[in-house]
């Protein structure tokens, strides 16, 4: 076990141990590029297991950490990330991902007794000016940039076509509760646990190779990495800035309210008809 006694305490080693520490994270992290942008299971599957042996070799401390990671990435992996309406694609969705969430959670609040992972949605603390400012500036290169993105490049499509009133609800508490998910596992989750072993910029990539990862399969192709890989860096930078949960979720959902609106406007135009760099 390491000495660690912060959340973002880094442990201290010889260059070589450090390297081989690095390396078995960026195993398990990366093992998520095969896993949903690939879709090559036993590759990834292959990934996690040679990253796991490593940590354990090198520090069993972040080998405790990275296995919980490891299994919640093959958890994720037992279903298709494709998005999916129906009452069994829904509830399916709800079930994995949750378990993906709630075992780290439980195992090292129930187990092994430790707070690494924590929801602070509370803080006790007023946003300020420069929060204030990043929602907007994010709300507003959303409007801008996602319509030609969704729609000029045809990933829209990735998504089920939704043109009744039922089916544009479902998409709205689809899309808000997959949103409100990525931030608790990839960010507080996934980076808290990074974060006990590595500096802030080193948990933060690993945890954004995964989060884009996801997005990938989940619909957010083409040219999508453009747009996602600066989200997931920012939610981390932000997050680890903030220490807020709730302004995370609400920078987040912001987002995916626009989202949302494109994605209707694209099977419907009529809909939401707001977008003036929407292809025509």
């Amino acid at each position: 076990m390491g000495t660690n006694t912060g959340p973002d305490e880094v442990p201290a080693g010889s260059p070589a141990r450090s390297s081989l520490r690095l390396l078995a994270a960026g195993l398990v992290c990366g093992a998520a590029i095969p896993l949903y942008g690939f879709l090559h299971r036993p590759v990834g599957y292959g990934m996690l297991v040679v990253g796991v042996a490593l940590a354990w070799a090198v520090d069993r401390y972040l080998c405790r950490h990275l296995a919980l990671v490891a299994t919640s990435l093959v958890i994720i992996s037992t279903m298709s990330l494709a998005a999916d309406l129906s009452n069994a694609g829904m509830t399916r969705f709800a079930v994995v991902l949750s378990l993906a969430l709630a075992v780290p959670f439980l195992i090292l609040r129930g187990v092994v007794k430790e707070d690494v992972i924590a929801f602070p949605w509370r803080t006790g603390q007023r946003w300020s000016r420069f929060e204030y400012t990043y929602l907007l500036v994010v709300v507003a290169l959303g409007y801008l940039v996602l319509p030609p993105y969704f729609i000029g490049s045809g990933v829209y499509r990735n998504w089920p076509t939704v043109t009744h009133p039922e089916d544009i609800a479902r998409l709205f508490l689809g899309v808000n509760a997959v949103g409100l998910w990525d931030e608790l596992f990839f960010i507080c989750t996934v980076f808290a646990l990074l974060r006990r072993h590595f500096s802030v910029g080193t948990a933060n990539v690993l945890q954004a190779v995964v989060f884009v990862s996801f997005l990938w399969e989940l619909g957010y192709r083409s040219w999508g990495p453009a747009l996602t890989i600066p989200f997931a860096l920012l939610q981390g930078y932000i997050f680890q800035r903030t220490r807020s949960l709730t302004y995370v979720v609400t920078v987040h959902l912001s987002f995916d309210l626009i989202i949302f609106m494109i994605l209707v406007h694209a099977h419907t135009p009529t809909l939401f008809d707001v977008f003036f760099t929407a292809p025509e």
